[in-house]
């Protein structure tokens, strides 16, 4: 009897520990094959699958701030350096950058380069892959372990929401621009994270399930505003602002003065499917994306 109240007692501690931190995924398996082709590209493999990443460091790179980048489906690495360019804004104000290539799935052999965000039913250990990576880079380079982050864009702002998810032990907080958080993550959601969360979502953005556009009712991922309010109730957050910037976009903030999260929604008015910029929406979305990882 004694032994059972134990076991009892066992499991009910762990149920507690899961609900509080969230599940966080820790790298079994290390980064092999590690070659640099150029001044700041390398190319690696992790459980036998390719990968390539840049790296683009600040003036000062020991103890500096590191964003990972997720590109969208199809898309490469070199892609979305060329496309977002966040790094020019990053190394200003001292986070080093690395923009990172995707995979084709095990399972799905025509499919393009992208990342295994719980939309499919099987796929590569991406979770476990971007941890081993940026665990490579903190020690490699120095990084601040505890000022990490990660932001992507359509399905690399999919995989976002998964990191944030499963790896906040990894990532103090997460961007996912023009990105849904996938059914499967949805339904296995914790009870509580200790990870800030921003979304930034365009408000003609077909691929993001919303209530206030109907676009919800033929999804099957949750609506982005239950998404953004589970963020905020799962990190202990109550206090509410909403401000207005350029050309009629909002971006609303949720707080507490006892909490470092924050999470953050911007709603990027007459945009559709795209990374916002100052010069079509009015907007530097990498300026806003660094202001939020500066306040978490």
């Amino acid at each position: 009897m004694r032994k059972l109240k134990i076991i009892i007692f066992s499991l009910i501690a762990v149920f507690l520990l899961t609900g509080c931190k969230g599940k966080n995924v820790s790298a079994k398996i290390t980064l092999e094959n590690i070659n640099q082709i150029n001044s700041n590209t390398f190319t690696c493999s992790f459980d036998g699958i390719e990968h390539d990443f840049i790296v683009e460091l600040p003036a000062q790179s020991a103890g500096a701030p590191l964003v990972i980048l997720l590109h969208g489906y199809s898309n490469t690495a070199d892609h979305m350096r060329f496309t977002t360019e966040f790094h020019k804004t990053a190394n200003t104000r001292g986070y080093a950058a690395v923009y990172v290539t995707g995979s084709i799935s095990k399972y799905e052999k025509s499919g393009g380069l992208g990342w295994n965000s719980g939309i499919a039913a099987d796929g590569n250990p991406d979770v476990e892959f971007i941890v081993a990576l940026t665990e490579y880079l903190q020690n490699e380079y120095g990084f601040d372990k505890e000022r990490t982050f990660a932001a992507g864009f359509s399905n690399g702002a999919f995989m976002a929401h998964r990191l944030a998810m499963e790896a906040g032990d990894t990532f103090c907080a997460a961007v996912s621009v023009a990105g849904k958080m996938p059914e499967k993550i949805w339904k296995n959601r914790n009870r509580k994270n200790h990870v800030g969360f921003m979304q930034i979502t365009g408000e003609f953005d077909d691929v993001v399930p919303k209530r206030f556009d109907g676009t919800v009712s033929h999804a099957r991922d949750p609506a982005i505003e239950d998404v953004m309010d589970y963020w905020a109730a799962s990190n202990g957050l109550k206090n509410i602002t909403t401000e207005t910037l350029a050309r009629g976009s909002t971006l609303t903030k949720w707080t507490s003065p006892k909490k470092e999260s924050q999470v953050w929604h911007l709603l990027v008015k007459d945009s559709h499917h795209f990374w916002p910029t100052e010069r079509i929406n009015g907007i530097d979305g990498n300026s806003v994306i660094l202001d939020f990882f500066d306040a978490n």
